[in-house]
């Protein structure tokens, strides 16, 4: 009989010395032969690399090369590098490697477009960004386009010099940034999120000890995930559970749905991370005798539909368990349904643990009465109220505050409390549309689309998606009277070629005014019921069929 293992570098007593190099050399030097990435074969014919297991040996040496490499061309604690690698085992090599130097990493997005391109690299003053080949000319020209001394590099060119090292010595520990994650927020840009080595490694402790039906067992699980290594749910809480555990990270490309219970399959997967739109996809499928025939035991995730939860469990054999956390909160406030009752089907994501605390506020910031709705706050129970959270969003110390008013994380997502305490997710309090796991800034969206030259001014908000969730709608002023398909159809091809495809328009509808404040601000709230009304009554033009990646 297998039992769980309670780990010593548990939750605060974390050793502050300790960084995700560290761990992983204290694990790799224990496991040795044991697989830590397992690669599938349809993984590696998309990427071109060699498929199977990658044990922590064969990671260390590679680790290691690499380290060698940014030392002799001279990166040191404190700097920054982009990685554009999608979820190719390199990434992981050249992030612990930096690690190992104090040099935190900048994930790219690999659906960016130059625009957003040019905002990151010269917000987050990185010195050098090692991409896929296929990215290396739109890169540049990002670069090129703000006048950056970035050098731009593939994983087969050699490492530039870094001519500006300032060398101080500096210590590295579990206060020293290790990533810094960019999020969408309300202002129109994204937001670079500040994650320490205190996050990554808290996010591993509390997923190898929460217990419930997230039952893992050390030197011994499997987990896949389709989710992108530039997001936090791969890289800091799929990637630091296996390593906390000894385990064996199964990483693919992306979900493909028709191939995704074979994945599961030959990879031999313990545990799977999902978002909502893929219990909805895979349950489309017809029911077939295997369904059941995996070595699963539960799911990890979020947003799963309402009415196919219970009947997703039943078909396929094990829990979904739901969760609710965002970049900024990591591991430090997250919440989860992972023990009983569940609460299945009713958009529950479970009751905080005793390190956890919360608050659900109206509008003014007083507390709710129970079951009404009222926005989240979430902040740690101990003398470090921010333990395990992100550290700040770079160079906006405004915000950085305004999020933490009041000594609470301000989440800006509404939720309501039973008697038991258990919370339910209702909506979300900022402007963010969510399409199928990415947040979306509306603003961001117009900020682009107003300069497309047929377009006088538009607004963007969420339309309901029974696919996706949520898909991004966009009302817009036209120049010109050529309100037809055909002008939304060069609109949506323009924008793809301008932004990321998610955050193009799905649905358009061409209108004589928006709905303004007396400072000519777009109303959300208005546009919110008027688009959803649009939506009701088919009035918009439907481009989501011409959203799709941009090679």
């Amino acid at each position: 009989m297998r039992h769980l293992v309670i780990f010593s570098f548990s939750c605060e007593i974390m050793m502050k010395s300790e960084t995700v190099y560290k761990r992983f050399q204290s694990v790799a030097n224990e496991r040795k032969h044991a697989p830590f990435l397992h690669v599938l074969k349809e993984t590696a014919e998309i990427y071109k690399i060699d498929d199977g297991d990658i044990s922590y040996k064969d990671m260390q040496e590679s680790v290691e090369v690499w380290k060698l490499k940014f030392q002799k061309a001279g990166y040191v604690c404190g700097q920054r590098i982009g990685l554009l690698l999608q979820n190719q085992p390199v990434f992981i090599e050249i992030w612990l490697a930096l690690n190992s130097l104090g040099i935190s990493v900048v994930p790219i997005n690999h659906d960016l477009r130059v625009a957003e391109l040019e905002y990151i690299i010269e917000h987050s003053e990185m010195k050098l960004v090692i991409s896929n080949a296929d990215r290396i000319t739109e890169l540049q020209k990002a670069v090129n386009n703000r006048n950056l001394a970035v050098e731009i590099i593939s994983t087969l060119e050699t490492i530039p010099k870094n001519l500006k090292s300032d060398n101080k010595i500096i210590n590295i520990d579990s206060a020293t940034e290790c990533a810094l994650l960019y999020t969408s927020g309300t202002t129109g840009q994204p937001k670079g999120c500040i994650l320490s080595n205190e996050y990554f490694l808290h996010s591993g402790d509390w997923y190898s000890q929460v217990g419930g039906a997230i039952n893992l067992y050390k030197n011994h699980e499997r987990m896949i995930t389709p989710l992108p290594l530039f997001h936090m749910n791969a890289m800091a809480v799929s990637f630091t559970a296996m390593l906390t555990v000894g385990g064996c990270l199964i990483i693919l490309d992306r979900f493909h749905p028709k191939t995704w219970w074979q994945s599961v399959k030959k990879s031999k997967a313990t545990c799977v991370h999902y978002l909502g739109i893929m219990p909805s996809i895979l349950m489309s499928h017809k029911p077939h005798a295997d369904d059941m025939k995996h070595n699963v035991r539960f799911g990890f995730g979020a947003g799963v539909d309402q009415k196919l939860h219970a009947s997703f469990e039943t078909r396929f054999g094990f829990p979904l368990i739901e969760a609710w956390a965002m970049t900024e909160t990591g591991s430090g406030g997250t919440i989860s349904a992972h023990t009983e009752p569940r609460k299945i089907g009713l958009s529950c994501f479970g009751k905080p643990q005793s390190d956890v605390e919360i608050k659900i506020v109206n509008d003014e910031g007083n507390n709710t009465k129970l079951g009404v709705p009222g926005e989240l706050l979430v902040r740690r129970k101990g003398p470090d109220k921010r333990y395990g959270f992100f550290s700040g969003y770079l160079k906006n110390d405004v915000e950085t505050q305004k999020a933490w008013a009041n000594g609470w994380f301000n989440t800006g997502d509404i939720v309501k409390a039973d008697e038991a305490g258990f919370l339910y997710f209702i909506d979300r309090k900022k402007n963010i549309i969510r399409r199928s796991g990415e947040n979306i800034a509306a603003v961001e969206i117009e900020s682009v689309l107003n300069r497309h030259t047929s377009i006088k001014i538009c607004a963007a908000a969420a339309a309901k998606d029974d696919l996706r969730g949520e898909e991004v709608a966009v009302l817009i002023i036209l120049n010109n009277n050529s309100d037809n398909y055909d002008t939304a159809v060069n609109i949506v091809s323009w924008a793809l070629n301008e932004m990321a495809y998610y955050k193009v328009p799905g649905l358009i509808k061409f209108v004589t005014e928006l709905p303004l404040t007396a400072t000519q601000k777009v109303r959300r709230g208005d546009l919110k019921n008027i688009v959803e009304n649009m939506k009701n009554n088919n009035e918009f033009h439907d481009m989501r069929n011409l959203k799709k990646r941009q090679l």
